[in-house]
């Protein structure tokens, strides 16, 4: 593959698992979510991290959302991707209370307020990241956009892709900007690489 081919290749497959992810339903989604939180509880990584990035998931992503209310209930530093207009770039906040510590941002995606503590990229212990599609490499697909890979390059914590078992494919094309991810977290499977 060229690098000039690689945006195209890019574009297929994310159409391919979008039309994968319309046939997942809406029970099965849920099914996952389940799943997908109780096999990270269970792994060494979370048990260890002090400090975690979640993602605050689209209607398209697997949620993972039960996972910040245990990140509060055992003490952790819980952090969320914030935009920062002035860099066009994501930093991330401390959030003490999801219910209070949250506002709509851009995309309509939840996004801690401006009020709450800035946290330092690099203190975070464990970063779960969102994306299109993953391989079996820990490369990752994001929506086209950058904006986490950026994210991914300041930090020094470990990173997990987390995805429905119908994202995983078999190579993700990549660019010199693509950022990989440590493991792999799906309904099914924990996959360190």
């Amino acid at each position: 593959m060229t690098p000039a081919t690689v945006p195209a290749e890019k574009a297929r497959i994310r159409e391919e698992v979008r039309k994968r992810l319309e046939k997942v339903s809406v029970q099965d989604r849920a099914n996952a979510a389940v799943r997908v939180c109780e096999l990270l509880a269970s792994q060494l990584v979370w048990q260890k991290a002090a400090s975690v990035l979640l993602y605050a998931p689209t209607p398209d992503e697997l949620d993972i959302w039960c996972l910040g209310e245990l990140a509060l209930r055992q003490g952790k530093l819980l952090a969320l991707p914030l935009y920062v207009p002035s860099n066009d770039c994501y930093g991330a906040r401390q959030i003490e209370d999801l219910q209070q510590d949250l506002g709509v941002g851009r995309y309509g995606i939840r996004e801690p307020r401006s009020s709450c503590k800035t946290v330092t990229l690099k203190q975070l212990d464990l970063i779960l990241v969102p994306g299109v599609a993953f391989d079996l490499r820990g490369r990752r697909l994001g929506r086209g956009k950058g904006y986490y890979d950026r994210l991914l390059a300041a930090i020094r914590g470990h990173k997990c892709g987390v995805a429905f078992d119908e994202q995983i494919v078999l190579r993700v094309p990549v660019e010199p900007h693509d950022s990989d991810v440590n493991w792999i977290l799906t309904p099914t499977r924990w996959i360190e690489l």
